[in-house]
């Protein structure tokens, strides 16, 4: 009789620096169900490698070079598991143990998607929160590449997995203790690579988060010249954030072309049709004499989140934007012309998140 093959090792993977704040939350959220858990530290000058190590972590530490995937290989390297969770210092695991653990029973041949939620400041004191599937459970062997945004480099099936991690480093706190270490590090992977699309649309995303639009929108407008971007499964949030970036420096004709030339791309997309709204309604607002052209135009976009409904599936796709974001920009447009009943209709259809 044959005897049964041992359970594979599950390891966490983290590298980190001056994170003692949040990394105890990572650590507990996700100790239940991996086998170990492995931080390097970076170079912290607080008690970060302390703190994980009172969380159960096995701290190392390196020599911090420049360069992610140099750090997240020597992570993977030293925790050696058949299979790895990669996460970061400001994630923790929201939902999906279970299934995180029942890896332990599955050969390691695909990597495994998990669904990231990203908390950011939608203004006014409110939390929004986007959706991405990225590859963060790896076989034992999988390494990356890239010094900065690094991707895990494998031929193996992406399967998406039952794993909702969530993400805050994008308030406003985080943001400011971090301006400028990835723009730098972007910048240098730009001269090396010049004619990488997915760094020009990072490079675009960061400056945007600091509301530099028009370096924003440089770096879109390169990343969408380049061969083989359109097909990227970043592509629809690209096209959302130029058309922002657009609106915010009052090029609305540039931003009404380029969205004409992807409406059959993104005819599924309600943050697409989302920014179309939000851009028309600047246009309107900037030239009032065409308003009434450009009403009936703001409530069919608007519309049309609503019709489509939320895809958390899509990348980059913010939640609220296929429900009631855009039932209450729409309801402001009905209210501001005469039909108050239709707007209560709307807000009672789609209410507000508590």
């Amino acid at each position: 009789m044959t005897a049964a093959a041992p359970p594979r090792r599950l390891a966490l993977v983290v590298i980190a620096r001056d994170e003692a704040a949040r990394i105890g939350r990572l650590l507990d959220s996700v100790r239940p169900w991996v086998d170990e858990m492995l931080v390097l530290d970076t170079g912290s000058r607080d008690d970060t490698a302390a703190v994980a190590a009172a969380h159960g972590a096995r701290v190392a530490h390196f020599a911090w070079c420049d360069d992610f995937a140099a750090a997240r290989n020597h992570a993977l390297d030293l925790a050696a598991a058949d299979w790895h969770l990669v996460l970061d210092a400001d994630e923790w695991l929201i939902d999906g143990g279970p299934a995180l653990a029942a890896l332990r029973d599955s050969a390691p041949g695909f990597v495994g998607a998990l669904q990231l939620r990203d908390q950011f400041d939608q203004g006014a004191g409110v939390i929004g929160e986007a959706s991405a599937w990225l590859s963060r459970v790896l076989p034992g062997d999988v390494r990356y590449a890239g010094r900065v945004h690094e991707q895990p480099v494998h031929a193996r099936p992406v399967q998406r997995l039952p794993l909702v991690v969530g993400h805050d480093g994008y308030l406003p706190t985080a943001l400011a203790a971090k301006q400028g270490r990835n723009r730098r590090l972007l910048e240098q992977a730009l001269a090396e690579h010049p004619d990488d699309a997915y760094l020009w649309y990072q490079l675009g995303k960061d400056c945007a988060v600091y509301d530099e639009h028009a370096a924003a929108e440089a770096a879109f407008e390169r990343a969408c010249a380049l061969p083989g971007a359109a097909a990227s499964p970043w592509w629809l949030d690209l096209l959302a954030r130029r058309l922002f970036a657009l609106k915010c420096l009052g090029r609305h004709a540039e931003a009404m072309d380029f969205a004409h030339t992807q409406l059959d791309v993104a005819g599924e997309s309600p943050d697409f049709f989302f920014a179309m709204g939000d851009l028309l309604l600047d246009l309107a607002a900037s030239q009032p004499a065409e308003a009434d052209q450009l009403l009936p135009m703001i409530e069919t976009a608007w519309q049309r989140c609503l019709d489509l409904g939320e895809r958390p599936e899509q990348v980059g796709s913010v939640a609220g934007r296929g429900s009631y974001l855009a039932a209450h920009n729409l309801a402001v447009v009905l209210e501001g012309t005469g039909r108050a009943d239709a707007a209560a209709a709307l807000r009672a259809a789609h209410p507000w998140p508590c």
